[in-house]
C-alpha cells in the first residue's frame, strides 16, 4: 500500500524522491512530499483523485495525511493471503550477492557473552537478506593465528593438562590464563611465548600438531553452540587461511606507492585525522589490518560482492573505517560497498560492562544452559525453544548500536516486548485455527477497524524487511512483529471468531491464519522458532 499511495502522488509531482511511511496516528500513511518539493500541500492534496483514497489531510510544514477506503485494503488482504507463505519475498529476482561476517571467536577460547550479539545479529541479517532474494554468503572469520598461541603453546608444554587425553575448551582457557599470570611474575617467559609462536609460524611439525589439536577441539565446541544457537555457516576461514597473502599486500601497498616506512614499519595514512594504519611490523611481521586486506581482496575475487558487512562491535569503530579507506586506496573494492555494523556492549542487570578478566568469563554456554532452565519453568516441553528465544530476541529488539542489559525477567516475560508473548500468540492463533477448516471467504466482510488495521500490518511486512537490507537493523522486524501480536491479541479479546456470523467466521479465520503465519516467518528470520503448542 505504500507503493500505491507513492504512484498516486506520483501522477501530480512527477517522479521524486520522497518518502511515504506507515501512520499509526495521522491516517492510514502519511507522506512528506510537498515539504521535500517545496510545494504547497493543499495544491497536491487537491490534485490527487483515486477512488479508494477516502480522505487526504494537510498536516504541519508539507506533510500528507492519507486515509484508505476498506474495499483496497480488501482486496490486498486477498493478495496478502494468496501468498502468505512467500509474503514479503521479492517478486522479481535480481543478482545481488552480500558477504556477512559475522561471530568470530577465537580458537582455543570458549565463547563469551560478548560473541552473543555479533553471532545473532549476524545470522538475523543472514536470513533476512536471503529471504528478499540476495545470493547470502557467511563467512566465520575465525581467530586462528598470533601471538596468544606462542602463549597457549608455551603454557601447554608445561601443563600438567598435557598428557590429559580428552581435553575440552575450558582446558585450553585455563593453560592461557595461567600462562598469563606467570608471564606478569616472570617476564621471561614472554620471550619463550614468542619462540613458540616463531615456531609456528615457520611450520615446526611440534607446534603445528599441537595448533591443530586446539583447532579441531575447539571446532566440536562451537559446533554444538551453533547447533543449539540455530547459527550456520558458509565458510569459517580464520586469519590462518590468509597467512600466505600477506607479504604480497605489503608488496602491493608499496609498489602502488599507497604505503610507506615509518620507523622500520610499513604503514598506510588513511587520513591526517587518524593514527597511520598499520600493516608490517619493525621486526616484519604482520597484524590484522594485514589480514583483514588479505581477506577483503580474497572475498572480492572469490565471490563478487555488492556489499559485504562486518558485524563487529563499536569499539573497533577506528579500525574498520580505515581498513576500508585502505582497502579504497588499494583500489581493492571499486564496485563493492563495505560496511561496519556496529552494536553497542552487553551490560549486566547493574548496568556494568561484564567482567573477563582473569578468565572470569561469562560463558556462552553457561547462558545458553540457564536460559533453558529457566524456560523450563514456563514451560518444560518447549524450555530450549523458549529460552534460546528469549535470550536472541532480548538482544534483536533493541537498537543494535546502544547497549543492551542482560535481564532474565524482561527476557522471559510472557507480556510485554518478548520472545515468549510472540510466541505464546502465536500459538494462541494456532489453537484457534485447529478447531475450525478455513474455507472460502470474502475479504469484503472484513470491515471493522481491527481487522483494516491488521491487514495494513500485514501488508507491511516486506517493506520492513526491505528497510533492513538497507540500514542492518533487526529491531525493525522485532518492533513489527510485536504490534502485529499485540493487534492480533486485541481482535481476539474483542471481536467474536468462532461465534461469529456466517461469512465473518471465514474471513476471520483467514485473517488468523495470515498473522500467524507472518509471526512465524518473522520470527524464524530473527532465528527464533514458532512453536505450535506450549
Amino acid at each position: 500500500m505504500r507503493d500505491f499511495i507513492k504512484k498516486e502522488i506520483e501522477k501530480v509531482v512527477g517522479k521524486a524522491d520522497f518518502d511515504v511511511f506507515k501512520s499509526e496516528k495521522f491516517g492510514d500513511y502519511s507522506s512528506n512530499v510537498a515539504m521535500v518539493l517545496g510545494k504547497d500541500a493543499k495544491e497536491i492534496a487537491q490534485k490527487i483523485k483515486s477512488p479508494y483514497i477516502s480522505k487526504i489531510e494537510v498536516a504541519g510544514p508539507g506533510f500528507l495525511n492519507f486515509w484508505l477506503k476498506p474495499e483496497i485494503i480488501q482486496k490486498k488482504f486477498k493478495e496478502i493471503f494468496k501468498k502468505v507463505e512467500k509474503w514479503g519475498e521479492p517478486e522479481k529476482s535480481f543478482k545481488k550477492i552480500v558477504v556477512i561476517d559475522y561471530s568470530a571467536p577465537n580458537i582455543a577460547k570458549p565463547m563469551n557473552i560478548g560473541h552473543l550479539r555479533s553471532t545473532i545479529i549476524g545470522q538475523a541479517l543472514y536470513n533476512i537478506f536471503k529471504f528478499r532474494g540476495w545470493k547470502t554468503i557467511s563467512d566465520n572469520h575465525l581467530g586462528d593465528w598470533g601471538t596468544q598461541f606462542g602463549i597457549l603453546i608455551a603454557g601447554f608444554k608445561k601443563s600438567e593438562l598435557r598428557d590429559k587425553k580428552d581435553l575440552q575448551i575450558d582446558d585450553l582457557m585455563k593453560v592461557y590464563v595461567d600462562y598469563s599470570e606467570k608471564i606478569k611474575e616472570d617476564p621471561e617467559l614472554e620471550k619463550e611465548a614468542r619462540l613458540e609462536t616463531k615456531k609456528l609460524q615457520e611450520g615446526d611439525k611440534e607446534n603445528k600438531k599441537i595448533w591443530e589439536n586446539f583447532y579441531k577441539i575447539t571446532l566440536k565446541y562451537l559446533e554444538k553452540i551453533y547447533k543449539v544457537l540455530g547459527v550456520k555457516f558458509d565458510y569459517s576461514l580464520g586469519e590462518s587461511f590468509y597467512q600466505p597473502f600477506l607479504a604480497d599486500i605489503v608488496k602491493d601497498a608499496i609498489d602502488q606507492k599507497i604505503a610507506e616506512k615509518s620507523e622500520g614499519a610499513i604503514i598506510i595514512k588513511t587520513s591526517d585525522n587518524q593514527p597511520p594504519f598499520l600493516i608490517q611490523k619493525s621486526d616484519g611481521s604482520f597484524l590484522y589490518s594485514t589480514t583483514d586486506l588479505a581477506t577483503i581482496k580474497f572475498r572480492i575475487k572469490k565471490f563478487k560482492p555488492d556489499l559485504i558487512l562486518y558485524v563487529v562491535a563499536n569499539e573497533q569503530a577506528l579500525h574498520f573505517d580505515q581498513l576500508f579507506k585502505a582497502a579504497e586506496l588499494l583500489d581493492y573494492s571499486p564496485k563493492t560497498k563495505m560496511v561496519h555494523v556496529k552494536f553497542g556492549m552487553m551490560l549486566s542487570p547493574e548496568g556494568k560492562k561484564f567482567s573477563t578478566r582473569k578468565g572470569r568469563y561469562v560463558g556462552l554456554e553457561s547462558v545458553i544452559e540457564e536460559a533453558i532452565e529457566r524456560a523450563g519453568k514456563i514451560n518444560k516441553e518447549t524450555a530450549e525453544i523458549v529460552g534460546i528465544g528469549a535470550l536472541k530476541y532480548n538482544d534483536l529488539s533493541q537498537n543494535r548500536l546502544s547497549d543492551i542489559v542482560f535481564d532474565w525477567d524482561k527476557m522471559l516475560s510472557m507480556e510485554g516486548n518478548s520472545a515468549p508473548y510472540l510466541q505464546y500468540t502465536h500459538t494462541r492463533l494456532k489453537s484457534i485455527l485447529r478447531k475450525k477448516k478455513i474455507s472460502s471467504f470474502d475479504p469484503g466482510f472484513l470491515n471493522n477497524k481491527r481487522e483494516l488495521k491488521i491487514i495494513l500490518l500485514l501488508d507491511e511486512f516486506p517493506d520492513i524487511l526491505e528497510d533492513i537490507t538497507n540500514n542492518y537493523c533487526p529491531n525493525y522486524l522485532a518492533d513489527y512483529l510485536y504490534r502485529l501480536a499485540k493487534e492480533a491479541n486485541s481482535f481476539y479479546e474483542t471481536l467474536p471468531v468462532l461465534k461469529a456470523e456466517k461469512g465473518i467466521v471465514e474471513a476471520r479465520l483467514a485473517l488468523i491464519f495470515a498473522v500467524s503465519n507472518i509471526l512465524k516467518i518473522g520470527l524464524n528470520l530473527l532465528g527464533i522458532s514458532a512453536p505450535e503448542k506450549m
